[in-house]
């Protein structure tokens, strides 16, 4: 079964690449869909003001977590 629904790479995207530790890219979630999530599977930190930085953080980026940030949205979504 194909699962190319889940991973687009944009090399011609002007930021691209935002992530230059990757190999791969998935740009599908360029702008992470688990940032509002208080508890997140990804490696993001607080500043002392409140905010969230994802600056470290490559967990939607990469290919085989596809399934995984899909599953966190939905499951936030029904709380």
């Amino acid at each position: 079964m194909s699962t190319n629904y889940s991973f687009f790479e944009n090399k011609d995207c002007e930021y691209y690449p935002c992530h230059p530790t990757l190999n791969e890219i998935n740009c599908l979630f360029c702008y992470c869909p688990l940032y509002k999530n208080e508890f997140c599977p990804g490696n993001c930190s607080y500043a002392d003001n409140g905010i969230k930085e994802c600056n470290g953080c490559n967990f939607p980026h990469i290919k085989e977590n596809y399934n995984k940030v899909i599953h966190e949205v939905v499951n936030n979504i029904c709380r």
